[in-house]
């Protein structure tokens, strides 16, 4: 799709299928469907601003006032907050980020590795930083997200937004939010990078960790990074839809608003 901007389009979408047989759970599966857009020359404000009128639309839809996951719940017609990821940490883990984080955005990896071990959050001896702050998103932060209102969760440390242009404000952190409700992720958007020197650095160094944990790496998208450079200014949201309709159906698991779930070969059909 961002070769399409490179090519000329100004405000394009794509509901698809997406495939990721690395996780299992009450929210996450194998297949689902994904919302993408994007938008040139359009700030990061009027994605929060789609992605709160899809709130409103997914719950009318369901003819529900209410959006709820398991004991949570959120007013999807309230205007969603925004808070900085490093207020969420400090507030819900008691960890400032940026005590790890020196003034060009690089990650010290074994000073957060204490901050977490203070707090209970277990580490591993090969676990990177984003390997911690992920855990500590996932144990102290995220389902404290989007109670009663939803949140855009913005401000992320450049190391974890691998797409985003870096802040004119901070160059510690980059133009990405995320949206939570119920204490679930529901979409992730970004200012998008368009410096194809500064993406194939992003990519080795992500390819380089992908062959260390999964023992596979894949090759780069030369034509991608050559359309980076004709690419103009813009903004992109991904919405995972199916997350969406089950909380404007109150639905316990995402096989449960599936048409057709992924038969699990250990657990059988859920």
């Amino acid at each position: 799709m961002k070769k399409l901007l490179a090519a000329g389009e100004a405000r394009i979408f794509a509901m698809s299928r997406v495939f990721r047989n690395r996780e299992r759970g009450a929210l996450h599966s194998p297949e689902f469907t994904m919302v993408e857009w994007y938008r040139v020359g359009e700030p990061l404000e009027t994605l929060m601003r789609d992605c709160a009128e899809m709130l409103v639309a997914a719950a009318e839809a369901a003819e529900t006032r209410t959006l709820r996951f398991r004991d949570r719940e959120a007013d999807p017609f309230a205007q969603p907050e925004q808070l900085p990821v490093r207020d969420a940490f400090v507030e819900h883990a008691g960890i400032d980020l940026f005590e790890t984080i020196d003034p060009r955005g690089e990650p010290n990896r074994d000073r957060l590795a204490r901050l977490a071990a203070e707090r209970g959050i277990r580490v591993a001896a090969d676990d990177d930083w984003s390997d911690i702050f992920s855990r500590i998103l996932v144990e102290k932060v995220e389902t404290r997200l989007g109670l009663g209102r939803a949140v855009f969760l913005t401000d992320y440390p450049v190391c974890e937004a691998a797409l985003a242009r870096a802040s004119t404000e901070d160059p510690r952190v980059a133009e990405r939010f995320e949206l939570y409700a119920c204490g679930v992720e529901l979409a992730n958007a970004f200012g998008e990078l368009t410096d194809p020197v500064e993406q194939r650095r992003r990519f080795e160094a992500d390819m380089r960790i992908k062959a260390r944990v999964y023992g596979a790496a894949y090759p780069l998208d030369e034509d991608f990074l050559a359309a980076l450079a004709e690419m103009p200014e813009s903004s992109g949201a991904a919405l995972g839809f199916d997350r969406l309709v089950m909380l404007a159906c109150g639905a316990d698991r995402i096989e449960d608003v599936q048409w057709t779930p992924v038969f699990d070969p250990a657990g059988g059909q859920r």
